[in-house]
């Protein structure tokens, strides 16, 4: 290989004992970042790279890592390609690796780790669907050029040679990278017909990497985009993981409603955009969400938060229930009475289909149904037990209901803005008060269940249930009791249950808890 230097500095042997191959058209950047990726490998992945070249085979590091140095990104794990089959692979890295995992082998995927370094090794290769499969046909190939044109775009289908650090970029990755140009190595329907979810992949990468999809890109993921169906939920649902935990997704989702990709993924946002009745009494609710998903990602910055998806999903998601509560009433007025009942039911259906873990499915079911609750609280006029239940019901969600609420605030009305923002302001600070004075989200009643049924004489059974409920209130009304005040407001609430149910209940209760 040539000892190729950068313009303007002198040939040098890199530790690894071969200079890196580069093209002289990068950016000072490009560079730089090629210059510090080459830095990065010279210890444990070109010691692999010689490894693999003196049992003769190939190895290059591939895909992410290259585009993500190129970008000034950080790169922590790294990802190689090579023409040995993996059976190959574990006889090569036999003795030399940390540990090695075969999870991905039936895909031609061997990991391993050295000295705290992740590596996933995976053979040439190409697959594709069958029109009507759900899991793709894996074939293994002998040529590097061959298993770039088959990755999904241009900007991945870069390389590095390994040990000889040759950089291989034979599709215009790097044009592509220095334009934000999205495009496909060969043609987009040929790349969309062997992997379907890389037309989600498309709108990611535009959301992730602020890059925009190439006309053909466009077209090709529009006319094709029916093609998800074949594609498993969970695929569908890692890769829109992704896309609600980039920098833009707003971006992404516009480009998924666009390209009719919402259809098949999401397809209660696109049925958001409602039409905007001349007099502009209600506001387009499509936009709407998307304005409060980007306030919300801007107040998970300014609060230290880390890219939080519960919170983006509801924020996405919270008023999906309004197309099917729309109702047109007298003097032109617009209503959506319960679409945040509608739509908590909605999004956990949703999600539940696009198979997102259950914790996850309940808490953005929770901020949807609340996300309305503070608009009751009007300039402060609820009692301390109001504030009480709306922290306990919003529980472990309590801050990110917090910064879905402000915002879920998009009025232009810099005054009514204000305005809500103050109130919001003061209830954050009544409920840190009474948090100071007790665990909200711990609260429960003053009496357990066996001093309940001590108290009352009676054995297990419902009115245990309806007891303990009413202990609640009470305990959200009036905050702590001592265990003498609540026994005796036990035993006034159980005398009026047996009056009002004509001491029938009562009495089947004991005769239940004697039996």
């Amino acid at each position: 290989m040539p000892n190729t230097a950068f313009p303007g500095e002198s040939p040098r042997e890199p530790a690894g004992g071969t200079a890196p191959t580069v093209p002289g058209d990068l950016t000072d950047q490009q560079r730089a970042a090629i210059t510090d990726l080459f830095g990065s490998i010279d210890s444990v992945v070109q010691e692999l790279g010689e490894l693999f070249s003196a049992g003769g085979h190939e190895l290059a590091m591939v895909g992410g890592p290259v585009r993500d140095a190129l970008l000034g990104r950080e790169v922590h794990d790294f990802d190689l390609t090579t023409d040995a089959v993996p059976q190959t692979i574990l006889a090569l890295v036999e003795g030399w690796a940390d540990a090695v995992w075969t999870v991905g082998i039936d895909f031609g995927t061997v990991g391993l780790r050295k000295d705290g370094l992740q590596l996933e090794i995976t053979t040439y290769r190409s697959e594709s669907y069958q029109p009507k499969s759900r899991k793709p046909e894996v074939h293994y190939g002998t040529s590097l050029h061959d298993d770039l044109l088959r990755r999904d775009f241009t900007v991945n289908a870069m390389a590095v040679r390994l040990p000889e650090r040759e950089f291989v970029d034979p599709f215009g990755g790097l044009a592509d990278l220095k334009d934000a140009r999205l495009r496909t190595p060969g043609l987009p329907e040929d790349s969309f017909s062997d992997d379907p979810l890389r037309i989600m992949r498309a709108v990611r990468f535009a959301a992730q990497l602020a890059m925009t999809p190439a006309p053909e890109v466009r077209e090709a993921a529009s006319a094709m985009a029916d093609r998800l169906a074949i594609v498993s939920a969970e695929r569908v649902r890692d890769e829109l993981v992704k896309l609600m935990l980039s920098r833009d997704p707003r971006t992404g989702v516009e480009l998924m409603v666009d390209f009719g990709i919402a259809d098949h993924v999401l397809p209660e946002i696109p049925r958001m955009r409602l039409e905007i009745d001349e007099h502009h009494r209600h506001k387009d609710v499509y936009d709407h969400s998307l304005t409060v998903l980007d306030q919300a990602i801007e107040l998970e910055r300014r609060r230290g938060m880390q890219p939080d998806l519960v919170l983006r999903l509801a924020a996405l998601l919270h008023d999906i229930g309004k197309p099917k509560t729309r109702a047109f009433e007298s003097g032109g007025r617009v209503t959506f009475h319960h679409h945040e009942v509608v739509g908590a039911s909605m999004s956990k259906s949703r999600l539940s289909a696009l198979r997102f873990p259950k914790d996850v499915i309940a808490a953005v079911g929770k901020l949807v149904a609340l996300h309305l609750r503070f608009h009751g609280y009007g300039k402060g006029e609820w009692t301390d037990s109001a504030v009480r239940r709306y922290a306990r019901d919003a529980g472990d969600q309590l801050q990110r209901l917090h910064v879905l609420t402000r915002a879920d605030c998009t009025t232009r009305n810099r005054r009514k803005a204000a305005a809500l923002a103050r109130a919001y302001d003061d209830i954050e600070r009544r409920i840190d008060r009474l948090a100071e004075e007790e665990e909200l989200n711990k609260v429960r009643p003053d009496l357990d269940g066996n001093e309940i049924q001590q108290i009352l004489d009676i054995g297990p059974g419902p009115m245990i249930g309806k007891a303990w409920r009413f202990l609640l209130e009470l305990r959200l009304e009036n905050g702590p009791m001592d265990k003498e005040a609540a026994a005796e407001e036990l035993r006034s609430w159980a005398r009026r249950h047996l009056e009002e149910s004509g001491g029938a209940g009562g009495g089947e209760q004991h005769a239940e808890g004697s039996e």
